[in-house]
């Protein structure tokens, strides 16, 4: 193929990082709801998590409102106040605003050559302070954290484990070294209910503390009652109207229509993966023609690959991202930088975190882009996007 700018432009589509793909079953499936007797607080709910919970191979599945809001309600469940906590600074801020959301410090760890948190620092970090209560590593681009070094260190050094899995809803190694995995369902996740958000866990104690506090802290389980004269009757039934508050809470419950609309999006993540799968394999393939860019990591099957990340040595080629960026922009292209390190933000500076404590996080950020990948994607989109890729940088 000759790469160039020989495409026409006129009524090209617009083609972002990602983008949700709904078909004529997801609509059916939601104008159902609508029109039935419940929006929120109903069948549905139960149906998507036990959905849910069966593909993802975990016990318990808690719907949330969004991904931060599992993220929340997850810290909220293995932290206590002051506790010490790993994370990585290649993640989105509300990986770790969660931890100060707990009135927790987050602890950044440098990343790996795959852009995960270096499970080997984390260990350097453990056997310098034992003070350190959980890890909270985040499954980057769909490539999950090892399972297996994961549960090394949670059995080793006995840290709880958070997996914020928003990246690798479809991978096989999900959920398998973590005490929990929060998912999003973000319109440009792997399925998505428009906004949404999840806690699959093994737990019972964190499945039962996440729907309580999905819900202000309320319980309407007479089991769990402890104002008996109030609770109950004379019959010793317990009064219909009555619920207890016995922790503080959160409103972050999901609608039904949002979850009908899971569980159809849902019976369609196997082609969805699969697709990603195809379009990171070609992009694979193809940038070996290039000099100046390659992907951040070879093709791996397991991953779900929600993100495909470039690297490109901008320097040689006499092109800076803004460049980059803008003329790819002029093509309809929209890529994007997944992510600024945290440990750079404003905010986080002003807490006292200096981003070159992390060199590698800093080096990747330097260098990364995100190319489009979404299964609506089509081939000869794809060559245009390299076409115009590979011209934008000659």
């Amino acid at each position: 193929m000759a790469w160039g700018f020989g495409y026409a432009e006129t009524d090209r589509e617009m083609i972002a990082y990602g983008r949700q793909s709904i078909d004529s079953e997801d609509i059916v499936a939601v104008a159902d709801v609508l029109s039935g007797n419940y929006l929120t607080t109903g069948p549905k709910v139960g149906e998507f998590e036990q959905a849910l919970a069966e593909k993802c191979g975990v016990k318990y599945a808690v719907a949330l409102s969004n991904g931060t809001a599992a993220l929340h309600i997850g810290a909220k469940t293995i932290l206590n106040s002051g506790d010490k906590v790993l994370t990585t600074p290649i993640s989105f801020v509300a990986t770790s605003n969660s931890i100060l959301y707990a009135d927790a410090t987050p602890i950044f760890v440098d990343v790996d050559d795959g852009a995960n948190i270096d499970l080997n620092l984390c260990e350097d970090a453990l056997k310098k302070d034992g003070s350190v209560k959980a890890i909270f590593a985040v499954d980057f681009t769909g490539r999950c954290v090892d399972p297996d070094g994961l549960r090394f260190l949670k059995d080793k050094y006995g840290v709880k484990i958070l997996e914020d899995a928003a990246h690798s809803l479809g991978s096989t190694h999900l959920a398998k070294g973590s005490d929990l995995a929060t998912l999003s369902f973000h319109p440009v996740k792997h399925i998505t209910t428009g906004e949404g958000g999840a806690i699959l866990t093994n737990d019972e104690e964190i499945y039962k503390r996440s729907k309580l506090l999905r819900g202000h802290g309320i319980t309407r389980e007479p089991s769990e009652f402890v104002l008996a004269d109030e609770a109950f009757g004379e019959d010793g039934l317990p009064n219909p109207w009555y619920y207890e508050m016995s922790d503080l809470g959160f409103n972050y419950r999901i609608t039904d229509f949002q979850c009908a609309l899971g569980i159809s999006q849902l019976s369609k993540l196997d082609k969805f993966i699969n697709r990603r799968k195809e379009i990171a394999a070609t992009y694979d393939e193809k940038l070996k023609e290039h000099p100046l860019i390659s992907p951040l990591y070879r093709f791996d099957f397991d991953s779900a690959y929600h993100l495909y990340v470039a690297m490109i040595d901008y320097e040689a080629a006499g092109v800076s991202r803004k460049e980059l960026f803008g003329r790819l922009n002029g093509k309809k292209i929209f890529p994007q930088v997944h992510y600024i390190p945290i440990n750079m933000q404003p905010y986080y500076r002003g807490l006292g975190y200096d981003p070159c404590d992390t060199p590698k996080a800093l080096e990747y950020y330097r260098r990364c882009i995100s190319l489009p990948i979404y299964p609506d994607l089509t081939d000869d989109l794809q060559d245009y996007v390299l076409s115009c890729l590979f011209g934008a940088l000659k």
